[in-house]
């Protein structure tokens, strides 16, 4: 891809490159509807099992080893299930992103007065094929972490005798955790595949400097990235976040939704 000057003496700021929402909101539903089908499965097949054999603070150890047994054959099955998903549908939503930022790079390029045919380059398949990877990971890591917190609240339920509407309780706040952490693992690597994307493609038409955009969302935005709001960083190095205490890149930390504006430079920069 060819090295872009601004036509002026003035540099040409392009327009932001967003996270495509649209591709974040079909990806999260078909997550959330797999979330929702594991936790009703496993809450049906565990209070069943826990009606049966009633834990009451037995020394004998059966019924932990009953209830125990159950949640591991709950485990092999539903980690199946979402590998499966993962492989589908995190690639795909991976690959969607990726391919999004190129024809949102190439809008704003566009509306500045530039043509450019956005082609995959080696660094770009690179970013693709590592998005696709830690996408299918994260997902991976949904049953397994979720059967490990079940297995420690119904062990421990065994252990001081509580009783159905407890135990309930407790599975369905871990559902809800479970949730939460899926839609974070969808917007965070939206976020940082539209991040990396828009990086390389800025490298590739000779963009040195950007300005860090504070999105604005979140209930709890980072102070230090609301303060560098508007202000311009060097692409390559990234800007010093004291919180942080290092340099980073907007969209690259965990639910970070911060997104840049390149600056082509003018013909005498």
């Amino acid at each position: 891809m060819r090295k872009l000057t601004a036509p002026t003496k003035k540099p040409v700021t392009l327009a932001p490159i967003r996270p495509n929402l649209g591709i974040q909101i079909e990806f999260q539903r078909k997550l959330d509807a797999l979330i929702e089908r594991m936790n009703r499965d496993t809450q049906k097949t565990i209070l069943a099992a826990y009606k049966r054999r009633p834990p009451e603070m037995a020394q004998d150890a059966s019924p932990a080893a009953i209830l125990r047994a159950v949640i591991r054959r709950l485990a092999s099955d539903w980690n199946k299930r979402f590998s499966e998903f993962a492989e589908k549908w995190g690639s795909k939503f991976a690959k969607d992103s990726t391919a999004s930022t190129d024809r949102s790079f190439a809008a704003a390029l566009r509306k500045a007065g530039f043509t450019v045919k956005m082609q995959m380059t080696r660094e770009v398949n690179d970013i693709t094929q590592a998005a696709v990877a830690s996408n299918v990971a994260l997902i991976k890591s949904i049953p397994q972490e979720y059967h490990k917190d079940i297995e420690g609240i119904v062990m421990r339920s065994v252990q001081v005798g509580r009783d159905m509407g407890t135990l309930t309780r407790e599975l369905q706040h871990n559902y809800g955790v479970t949730y939460r952490r899926a839609a974070i693992i969808a917007r965070s690597q939206s976020n940082m595949a539209t991040a990396a994307v828009t990086r390389a493609r800025q490298a590739e038409i000779g963009v040195t400097t950007a300005i860090w955009l504070h999105s604005s969302g979140g209930k709890k935005p980072r102070p230090s990235h609301v303060k560098n709001s508007g202000k311009p960083y060097n692409i390559s190095t990234g800007w010093y976040d004291p919180d942080e205490k290092k340099f980073i890149l907007p969209g690259f930390l965990p639910n970070c939704r911060c997104i840049s504006k390149s600056i082509i430079a003018g013909i005498n920069d």
